[in-house]
């Protein structure tokens, strides 16, 4: 968004990541930005001032929920403020006059081995290791220039590492989009808002998530998203995350919030931002 200026981002991973392009993307080309190793390191970096905002990735269109993106949400207590939409086209690269027939291992991101798991089916001789991320498992091949060693990452990745691209698109869904949510610790007013994220726990009896979705078809407003996640010493007991389309200034939306809040053991908003699809 243009009208974030001068501000430090934060986004998981390193140059040449997916949540790079989609900080980009959002903020812009001169955005002074920090790159973190693990998801938790944004959120850390946050929490200490040493960021505005962050970038991180919260659900992709073939492999669903990032789990730890939404533990981490509640356990900070942060606001989503924006998100990007990035479409994802994961590539088989390796160092410089290297061949698929020399490959024996693969390093990256256990995400990208999910989404390409047709293709990775097909050559199930080769070692599959996970990696912090795409881009750095993109950076860590064209260290080690080995010519059996192989990676999964971006084109930008392959332009950047100086990497060959041995076999492009081996994502199984062609049409692969990762959504990267912009986190900070207030929200932003802005009067395009079109999507609110909440989770509330309910008591465990009958008829307690009907209670809670009826206000939707009511007050029609359009539910996109359902996640569920376990709480912790209590179990079969749930976190629900729902994003649906509204804005909080409007009657609609206040009247359905209002009904859902009361349903609730416990509630809590975590944003209502500009949706990007």
């Amino acid at each position: 968004m243009n009208s974030f200026k001068n501000y430090k981002v934060g986004f998981y991973g390193v140059e040449a990541s997916f949540s790079h392009e989609a900080l980009l993307k959002y903020f812009g080309n001169d955005t002074d930005a920090l790159s973190c190793a693990e998801f938790k390191d944004v959120f850390d970096s946050l929490s200490d001032g040493h960021i505005k905002y962050g970038v991180v990735p919260i659900e992709n269109s073939s492999t669903g929920g990032i789990l730890d993106v939404y533990d981490l949400m509640r356990d900070y207590g942060f606001y989503i403020v924006g998100e990007k939409c990035i479409k994802i086209n994961h590539n088989l690269l390796g160092i410089k006059g290297s061949k698929i027939d020399d490959i024996d291992e693969v390093y990256s991101h256990s995400q990208a081995f999910l989404q390409c798991k047709k293709f990775l089916v097909e050559h199930d001789n080769w070692k599959l290791t996970p990696y912090f991320s795409t881009a750095r498992s993109a950076k860590f091949i064209s260290e080690i220039r080995l010519k059996n060693k192989a990676c999964i990452a971006s084109e930008k990745a392959a332009e950047l590492y100086g990497l060959d691209i041995l076999k492009q698109n081996i994502n199984y869904n062609k049409n692969n989009y990762t959504r990267f949510i912009v986190i900070g610790k207030e929200e932003i007013n802005c009067e395009d808002k079109d999507k609110i994220s909440i989770v509330f726990t309910l008591d465990h009896r009958v008829g307690t998530l009907f209670n809670i979705l009826r206000y939707f078809k009511e007050n029609n407003l359009n539910l996109i998203k359902i996640e569920s996640r376990p709480i912790i010493d209590e179990p079969w007991q749930y976190f629900f995350y729902l994003d649906f389309n509204g804005n909080i200034m409007k009657k609609d939306t206040r009247i359905a919030m209002e009904g859902i809040k009361n349903n609730c053991k416990y509630f809590r908003i975590l944003g209502n931002y500009k949706a990007d699809f």
